[in-house]
């Protein structure tokens, strides 16, 4: 046994996860000169596979080797000290089994890519190859091969990017035959440091300062300089601040010359240092918001509700107040020396609460969300990982990944939101769900809020397995809008209608515009169009790869598929019939937003969609510009639903609630209250604002549109509640989704039918399907779809131990080749 022990501590071997889709860790040598420097959290360089190399992090040191497995040895130990935290590679082994995905893509998605140095192809001169006997064939070649001499390495991309011609790619492939060319493998680390430049007085004692001085003296602009350095830096104070290379010239307004002048005398010196590249500028207020006595009432009723549950829902009512609330529980928590993390559905959020919460916290404040570079988010990995001053983390749902030190409280913003839902690639996970096991886990306390909460959360609350606090009045009792509906069937059948707009509408807008009041124009689908079609023989352009029709987007003169993000040429002639018949149908944000162009002429309109925002600055820029009034009228998909607070809007148009409420889903009425009590809380939010908002619909006399005409959720909540338990879906179940995806669609029934027919006989009524989704062929493997239905008392570790073994034993089938097969544990 000492034995072990002693061979534990020298660090021989070290158990390592790959970011490959792989189940299993695998083992590892180090070799002597490395044992001892590697520990759980450290990043490792190790080969696998065909002379591949792989960032893998180690998660374990066996005490002895498998058996009869020839190890391979660790290349490089890249760190001293660890780069994840003991909870986090827990939280991935949890999202692995719970979730039935591969430990290898939680690393994955888990780590920002800056992080895995991985091996990259090069290409490179074979210094085995004689050009004086087979000299370039062309000039184009020879180019290839200058570069090359010059060079020594490259990557295709990069030769191709260099030399600017075309058919690059090819002539390297031939030359790398003709062996002229080799191909070689080489580590590349994508994460850079941001370093800037500082000034600093080389001997800052006062007969240095004296000296100094002296050295410059006659030479105005160095005598300039040097005193606004003194000044900016505090010196002759004592306090040594250090200076930035670029405030001290925008200071002192001399060139860089005048510096390296300065410099070259030696008496100041110029040094890079690397710095945070999330710096707050501002001034932090540091003054919490004053509560209402209802907000008192309800952060009083949440701390007494953590004494005996560990997760509180906050069910309050949109512009109740919410955020106010959340900034006292954070200053408690990090006045108490602990970490937060604030996780919102949308990035669009980030922009306004990052504000709000800087306002108060200053740099205590950080954002990691996915339009982030590499480079970014290692930083703030990096800020997490050694820095122990208590932070408030704003992020989506990928922010659960962070290396959290101290949790101590999490606050999931909206938690009712699908977007908390990764549905591709794998791990597809619920952030939502995995914040609330991430503070079990740190032993910190989560809180929900929502205006109009899950099905399953609130029933989680009234059943007493969370706590539940209410909040059911807006801030400073500022009345909930008036919702109108308008039956379109009878707008058209009247000729009450322009294009996508009832009149009713129209005249609604123009009236709150009149007023100085903004509008709201919801319309849950971006592009132009969402079809083109022949007048003629009515043929529909669709995806080649996707079974859908494409959707055009007239800024781009081109039509998209939503699925697969190919795009295709709109036709001037339709390719059956060959008439010059195409025309339009149905209305795209981007449609909207024209139309509104003509309704309003004299109003500014702006866009907020997917497209409309494909950096990380568009969303600030649109919110920014709406809130300063320099547009009256906002169009926009969901993303405008999700907790924006615009106190200008009086008025919400929802242009087709019909799509929301048409969709083939056991959660589509859960959804289409949510989004339609959503976008409706962003009319009237202000003191003596009259809100109003039109739904657009031909199907008046829906029954969710009549809670939502009330803001009845406790009406809609027992209507779903009772749907649920009468059919049985969650809460009263828990379902799981098998897709099954292959290129032949034959093949792919066979497959399926007996998929299902085996999981049948393991485990009986609880299967159902196969069958085709809506969308039955996406990026040209065909889809089908097996639902199970689990008993919440049932072993769900059995389950899971059934469904694994179900598909290592049907994999060795010869008609399973090429066949994908993933699970959706707890589909959205």
């Amino acid at each position: 046994m000492q034995d072990q022990v002693a061979k534990s501590m020298s660090g021989e071997l070290v158990e390592v996860v790959l970011p490959l889709p792989l189940h299993a860790t695998f083992t590892y040598r180090l070799p002597p000169e490395m044992r001892g420097q590697a520990g759980i959290g450290f990043r490792v360089i190790v080969p696998f596979g065909n002379k591949k190399f792989y960032t893998g992090i180690v998660v374990g040191l066996p005490l002895k080797a498998p058996e009869g497995m020839d190890l391979k040895e660790v290349a490089m130990v890249v760190d001293t000290t660890p780069v994840v935290r003991h909870p986090q590679t827990k939280l991935w082994e949890w999202i692995s089994d719970y979730y039935l995905c591969a430990l290898g893509d939680v690393y994955k998605a888990a780590v920002p890519a800056g992080l895995k140095i991985e091996s990259e192809t090069f290409v490179e001169l074979n210094p085995d190859f004689d050009l004086s006997e087979e000299p370039p064939v062309d000039q184009r070649e020879a180019s290839v091969v200058q570069l090359l001499d010059h060079e020594g390495q490259l990557t295709v991309a990069e030769i191709v990017k260099r030399l600017d011609q075309k058919g690059i790619a090819p002539l390297v492939n031939r030359l790398i035959e003709r062996g002229v060319l080799i191909i070689s493998e080489k580590l590349v680390e994508r994460y850079r440091t941001k370093k800037e430049s500082y000034v600093a007085v080389v001997d800052p004692t006062p007969g240095g300062i004296a000296a100094a001085f002296a050295a410059v003296k006659g030479a105005n602009k160095q005598e300039t300089l040097l005193l606004a350095l003194m000044e900016l830096s505090g010196v002759q104070r004592g306090e040594k601040t250090e200076v930035r290379r670029e405030e001290l010239l925008k200071r002192s307004g001399v060139s860089p010359a005048i510096l390296r002048a300065v410099v070259s005398k030696g008496v100041v010196r110029v040094y890079k240092k690397e710095v945070n590249r999330f710096r707050f500028e501002g001034t932090p207020l540091g003054k919490l918001p004053r509560l209402t006595e209802k907000q008192g009432d309800a952060l009083d009723a949440i701390h007494r509700s953590w004494l005996g549950k560990d997760v509180t829902l906050l069910h309050g009512v949109t512009s109740s107040g919410k955020t106010e609330i959340y900034i006292h529980l954070i200053n408690f928590v990090l006045n108490r020396g602990d970490q937060v993390l604030y996780l919102v559905p949308e990035i669009a959020l980030t922009t306004q609460l990052t504000r709000r919460l800087q306002n108060v916290f200053g740099d205590r404040v950080v954002i990691y969300h996915s339009k982030f570079s590499d480079n970014e988010r290692v930083d703030i990995w990096k800020r997490l990982l050694h820095s122990t001053v208590p932070t408030v983390v704003i992020g989506v749902r990928s922010s659960v990944f962070l290396p959290f030190a101290k949790l101590g409280l999490v606050i999931i913003d909206e938690e009712h939101e699908s977007s908390f839902k990764q549905y591709d690639p794998a791990p597809r996970y619920n952030g939502r769900d995995v914040a609330m096991v991430l503070a079990r886990m740190h032993g910190a306390k989560t809180l929900l809020g929502s205006a109009t909460p899950s099905v399953e959360t609130y029933h989680k609350a009234v059943t007493g397995k969370f706590g539940l606090v209410t909040l059911s009045a807006r801030f400073r009792d500022v009345k909930l809008p008036t919702i109108s509906l308008v039956d379109m069937q009878l707008a058209r059948k009247n000729k009450e209608t322009r294009g996508a707009f009832a009149l009713q509408t129209v005249r609604y807008a123009r009236e709150a515009l009149d007023k100085g009041s903004q509008v709201i124009f919801f319309q849950n689908r971006r592009g132009y169009a969402p079809m083109a079609r022949c007048k003629a023989c009515a043929w529909v352009p669709r995806c080649e790869h996707c079974d859908v029709s494409l959707t055009y987007h007239r800024n781009l003169r081109q039509l998209q598929c939503h699925y697969c993000g190919a795009v295709y040429p709109l036709p001037n002639i339709c390719p059956q019939c060959k008439e010059p018949a195409l025309e339009i149908i149905g209305y795209g944000t981007e449609r909207i937003e024209d139309e509104v162009g003509g309704i309003f002429p004299d109003r500014k309109s702006l866009r907020m969609d997917l497209d409309s925002t494909r950096n990380k600055d568009a969303y600030e820029k649109i919110i920014d510009d709406f809130c300063d009034r320099k547009a009256d009228i906002l169009v926009g998909t969901q993303m405008v639903t999700k907790g924006l607070d615009f106190g200008g809007v009086d008025m919400v148009g929802v242009l087709n609630a019909d799509a929301v409420l048409n969709f083939p889903d056991f959660r589509s009425g859960e959804r289409a209250f949510n989004m339609l009590e959503q976008v409706a809380g962003r009319a009237g939010r202000r003191d003596g604002a009259e809100g109003k908002v039109v739904v657009q619909t031909a199907m008046p006399g829906h029954p969710i549109l009549r809670f939502v005409t009330t803001h009845d959720y406790a009406g809609y909540f027992a209507r779903e509640i009772g749907e649920r338990e009468r059919y049985f879906y969650p809460p009263f179940c828990r379902v799981i989704y098998i897709y099954i995806k292959h290129r032949d669609s034959g093949r792919l029934r066979v497959v399926a039918d007996n998929y299902a027919r085996v999981l049948r006989e393991l485990l009986g009524r609880r299967v159902y399907g196969p069958e085709e989704p809506a969308v039955g062929r996406i990026q040209g493997l065909y889809i089908r779809k097996i639902m199970l239905k689990i008993e919440n008392n049932a072993s769900v570790a059995k389950i899971k131990e059934l469904l694994r073994d179900t598909y290592v034993n049907m994999h060795s089938l010869p008609e399973m080749k090429g066949t994908v097969v993933y699970y959706d544990v707890d589909p959205q």
